[in-house]
C-alpha cells in the first residue's frame, strides 16, 4: 500500500510555538494533508508568543481535532499517515509519550505512531534537563521515536529569527524525506563548508 501524504502535527504548551506554525505552513505549501492537535496550553502560549489567533493556526491545517476527541482519526492505527511531529514538545508531553499514558489526543496519536512503527519526531523544548527528562528521551528513542530539539546552526550565519526557525524546521522535515528548500546544506554550493571538488 502507498502511504498517504498525510502528517499529524501536535502543538504543546512549551515555548517555541513558531516551530509548529512554520511546519504547518511548509507542509501546506508541499501539498501534505495535515491533522492538527493543539493542547489548551499551546493556545495560551500562542497568545504570548504570536499575534496569530487559534483560528488562524487551525486554518493552516487540512483538519483540526479537539485535544479531548479520543475518537478522532489520528487515535487509530488504521488511519495511515507519514507519521507525526510534535513542535514544540513540552516535557509533560514527552513524559506521557515515554510512558504510554496517552491521556489526550496528542499523546495518544504519538503512541499510535510508535506502535505502528511510523516516524515520530519530538522537538523537545526544555533546558537544563534533569535525569528524568533524559531517561524519558532515551525511552522514546528506544521505542523508535526521534528526539530533535530545535538547536540553532550558526554555520549558516543566520540573519534573523526566521532563518533560525526555518533551518530547524527544514532539518525536521528532512527526517520525512521532505525537502522544504529552506536550508543551506553543508558541503553543497548553496551552503557553507567544503564542497567536494571545489565550488
Amino acid at each position: 500500500m502507498t502511504t498517504p501524504r498525510r502528517m499529524i502535527v501536535g502543538l504543546s504548551g512549551a515555548t517555541g510555538i513558531i516551530y509548529g506554525i512554520r511546519i504547518l505552513e511548509v507542509l501546506q505549501s508541499l501539498g501534505i494533508e495535515t491533522h492538527l492537535v493543539m493542547t489548551k496550553t499551546a493556545e495560551i502560549t500562542l497568545a504570548y508568543e504570536s499575534d496569530m489567533k487559534v483560528a488562524d493556526v487551525k486554518a493552516l491545517a487540512s483538519h483540526s481535532h479537539r485535544i479531548d476527541d479520543m475518537a478522532a482519526a489520528p487515535s487509530s492505527g488504521s488511519f495511515r499517515t507519514m507519521g507525526m511531529i510534535v513542535a514544540p514538545c513540552s516535557v509533560r508531553c514527552l513524559s506521557e509519550i515515554a510512558t504510554g499514558v496517552g491521556a489526550n489526543l496528542l499523546t495518544r496519536s504519538a503512541d499510535v505512531c510508535l506502535k505502528e512503527r511510523r516516524r515520530l519526531v519530538l522537538m523537545v523544548r526544555e533546558t537544563p534537563l534533569h535525569l528524568g527528562h533524559i531517561r524519558h528521551m532515551a525511552a522514546v528513542t528506544e521505542m523508535g521515536g526521534i528526539i530533535a530539539p530545535p538547536v540553532p546552526a550558526f554555520y549558516t550565519r543566520p540573519q534573523s529569527i526566521d532563518d533560525i526557525v526555518n533551518h530547524a524546521v527544514g532539518r525536521v522535515l528532512d527526517l520525512f524525506d521532505l525537502d522544504s528548500e529552506m536550508i543551506a546544506r553543508w558541503g553543497e554550493p548553496d551552503g557553507s563548508g567544503p564542497v567536494p571538488g571545489g565550488r
